[in-house]
């Protein structure tokens, strides 16, 4: 993944952690036809989980004493939450009740504790090498994700999603709106 990261976004050799993290958040968001890191890659355009599951493999490849863990958050998202972090058209996209989704971040190891880092959407704070940047949706119930995250993602959807009402709410997401985190 390395390799093919650095020939996409022209990164050198010895790229910093921070460079490659910031180049996969540059990565606009948006649902790729290929739902993986491999297809993310391919069209440069990725969600919360293409995205997370790229930057883990690249960490994984690269640095491997990061230690990179993916993290399921569910959450409730009201309308109001919505407007604030991901702008109206994303805020139009929730019912009035809200809705429920599930949420993919990382967390690394660096400077001897724990980071989170979440690179979903490319206006989001950068990271400073560091410490943790901010998660990219509310507060929720954190699932550390197992040797098949894309699997575990799936079967937290089916137990807490509705995917009539969040199908719309992640395609409002990919529209190109300024996001206020």
């Amino acid at each position: 993944m390395w390799k093919l990261l650095m020939a996409r976004v022209a990164l050198s050799e010895n790229a910093s952690m921070v460079e490659v993290v910031n180049a996969v958040q540059s990565m606009p968001y948006g649902r790729p036809a290929e739902r993986t890191a491999q297809g993310a890659l391919a069209e440069w355009r990725g969600t919360c989980s293409t995205k997370h599951a790229l930057l883990a493999a690249v960490l994984a490849e690269q640095w491997p004493d990061t230690d990179p863990q993916l993290i399921h958050r569910v959450y409730r998202c009201m309308p109001q939450d919505a407007a604030l972090s991901f702008g109206p058209h994303a805020a139009r996209a929730v019912p009035e009740g809200g809705l429920w989704d599930v949420h993919r971040y990382l967390s690394i190891k660096v400077g001897g504790s724990r980071a989170v880092i979440d690179v979903t959407f490319p206006t989001g704070p950068r990271w400073d090498g560091a410490g943790s940047m901010p998660v990219a949706c509310g507060p929720g119930v954190d699932h550390a994700a197992g040797r098949h995250p894309d699997t575990d993602k799936r079967a937290l959807e089916e137990m807490h999603c509705d995917p009539s009402v969040r199908e719309p709410f992640i395609a409002a997401l990919g529209t190109p709106v300024s996001h206020h985190h």
